[in-house]
């Protein structure tokens, strides 16, 4: 039985022995500890202190990335909602991170065609391949709980077939509770990112994350907000299952490649229907895509940003809350004592809370600075500067960060606004960020 097993796991696109995966996940940091002795050694023997360091970043990421990649489940789920905090990574330890997450985002090793096709027979019924003109065993793209594939539905659509890892949901479960045991080691990589409540996100939402039916009707309701929209494609969806979605096949430059090599042009397109997208979908479709990494979003030929995977959605009966938009707005028009008394009331700032208007102004203030022009130029600079402020633990900004309080509503609206902007600063995009907000975030306009 346990030989049986063990093959089984060696076949499996995840990997489900639990104490295999501890055991790797835990050499992230045992890794880490050994080359900084490593690096301590060679200091002693004449090596800059630069030049130990930026060997030790790489590694260091090389290392981190690939463990989070290869296991796929809540590690590679992790490393991507890590991803889109990339630019706030000084400057001197970007490159290997960089390059180690834009191999995260990328196709991860596949799960054998055998193990796919009884996926498919399990979730679409024995027939499954009638319901198909062709179907391509060779997966398209690989994600951090399914891979997809192309093929032709019966009808003659070209279609994107998402098929879940057998073992995904002990995977999540497994690595997301590994992972928190890390949280204060991980937070070395995101400087101004709080990782610990990410994680704690992360596992709360592991149950939509992996109920596919639940994630064709989100698409289903997005297809039909964004409708007729100019500049959007959301695909259609042609069928599901608990652990198989299909729906219509879309073509376009996913946005890694825009931030990686895209002209001005296009990565400034790119960014300005990425903030429509995010500020306009709780008022279009009371709904909020919230799992904003590059590789979910791509440019099609005709210049329309295709929207995929909608595992990760909020919902928001009553759309984004008015007092959000006030509270910007009285930042951004310096009302020190107006915006305190109203993060007060909104449960921002805790009763016994012992803080002066102007410096919890002082510290968000700065972050309206892309509302202050009618456009604004979102770059890594502004992003490393913004987390060095509220990371630096020396500093005012991080003792006033400590003492304000984020109500559990406004978490995931906090968390994809704050990555939808790293996505912005990657793509180096300049845009009229004030506009869109005006247009689409009640409480806002003046």
């Amino acid at each position: 039985m346990t030989d049986s097993r063990n093959a089984e796991d060696r076949d499996a696109a995840i990997p489900r022995n639990g104490a295999a995966r501890t055991a790797k996940l835990a050499s992230i940091p045992l890794g880490i500890a050994g080359r900084a002795v490593g690096g301590w050694g060679r200091r002693l023997t004449g090596q800059s202190a630069e030049e130990v360091n930026a060997t030790l970043s790489a590694k260091a990421a090389e290392q981190l990335f690939e463990v989070l990649g290869t296991l796929k489940g809540g590690a590679m789920k992790f490393g991507q909602a890590l991803s889109v905090f990339e630019a706030a990574v000084p400057d001197e330890m970007a490159k290997p991170y960089r390059e180690a997450l834009t191999k995260l985002q990328a196709a991860a090793p596949p799960m054998p065609t055998r193990q796919t096709h009884r996926v498919l027979a399990e979730q679409l019924g024995r027939t499954w391949r009638q319901r198909f003109a062709a179907f391509d065993d060779e997966p398209a793209a690989s994600a951090s709980i399914g891979q997809v594939h192309r093929g032709t539905w019966h009808d003659g659509r070209e279609v994107a077939v998402k098929v879940q890892y057998p073992g995904a949901d002990d995977a999540l479960r497994s690595d997301l509770r590994q992972l928190q045991r890390f949280s204060r080691l991980f937070q070395a990589f995101v400087p101004g990112t709080e990782v610990k409540p990410l994680l704690a996100e992360l596992a709360e939402r592991m149950n939509e994350e992996l109920d596919y039916q639940a994630e064709a009707q989100n698409q289903r309701d997005f297809v039909k907000a964004f409708e007729g929209v100019p500049g959007f494609l959301i695909p259609r969806v042609v069928a599901s299952a608990p652990k198989v979605v299909v729906t219509e096949w879309a073509t376009g430059t996913p946005l890694s490649k825009i931030i990686a090599g895209g002209d001005k042009e296009t990565r400034d397109r790119a960014g300005r229907l990425l903030t429509e997208f995010h500020y306009s979908s709780p008022e279009r479709a009371r709904l909020l895509h919230s799992d904003p990494h590059p590789g979910n979003f791509m440019l099609t030929a005709d210049g329309r940003l295709c929207v995929i995977d909608f595992g990760g959605v909020s919902r928001l009966p009553e759309g984004i809350p008015q007092h959000l938009g006030e509270m910007t707005r009285l930042a951004l028009d310096g009302e020190s004592a107006k915006l305190m008394r109203l993060l007060r009331e909104s449960g921002f700032i805790r009763a016994d809370a012992d803080l002066r208007a102007d410096d919890v102004l002082a510290y968000l203030a700065p972050f309206t600075e892309p509302l202050a022009g009618d456009t604004f130029h979102f770059t890594r600079r502004w992003m490393q500067r913004q987390a060095g402020r509220v990371g630096d633990t020396r500093g005012r900004d991080f003792r006033i960060g400590r003492s304000l309080n984020l109500p559990p509503e406004y978490l995931m609206i906090h968390r994809v606004t704050a990555g939808s902007t790293g996505i912005l600063c990657q793509l180096d995009a300049e845009i009229p960020a004030r506009a869109i907000v005006e247009r689409w975030q009640p409480g806002f306009a003046a």
